[in-house]
């Protein structure tokens, strides 16, 4: 809990980036110069970030575990979110840059939870590196 993930791609098995305009990738790249920006700052104001490939998922939380696991273990994700992986293909679509950094909340494996008051007041750290890099 609480780790910082610097998303380096996401794989999905979503059918969006096909619908939206045929692409047929399951992985999807953050912005390459965005992602080095973000780690330098990272390292300078002392936040320990975790690169890593992250599952876009349209279902967040799955009834079958096991399909989690089977993804992890082919693609070699991290973790779990809902957002990268249209985040990343629409900014290519529109020939902007994307990252994304996330906190971890859950851990699916081991059911250990984050508190809605916990997410509040916890969750900084993806927010200051963000804030440096607008700056």
């Amino acid at each position: 809990l609480y780790d910082t993930i610097l998303v380096e791609d996401a794989y999905s098995e979503s059918s969006y980036a096909k619908t939206q305009n045929g692409n047929e990738s399951n992985i999807i790249s953050a912005n390459p110069e965005l992602l080095a920006r973000l780690e330098e700052i990272s390292k300078e104001i002392g936040i320990p970030v975790i690169k890593s490939r992250v599952h876009s998922s349209d279902v967040f939380y799955r009834a079958n575990f096991e399909e989690y696991k089977a993804i992890r273990d082919e693609f070699g994700c991290t973790c779990v979110e809902m957002e990268a992986f249209a985040i990343f293909h629409n900014a290519n679509v529109l020939g902007k840059k994307a990252a994304c950094l996330l906190t971890i909340s859950d851990n699916l494996e081991t059911q250990a939870l984050t508190t809605a008051e916990e997410r509040q007041s916890a969750f900084t750290d993806m927010m200051k590196i963000a804030l440096e890099l607008a700056e």
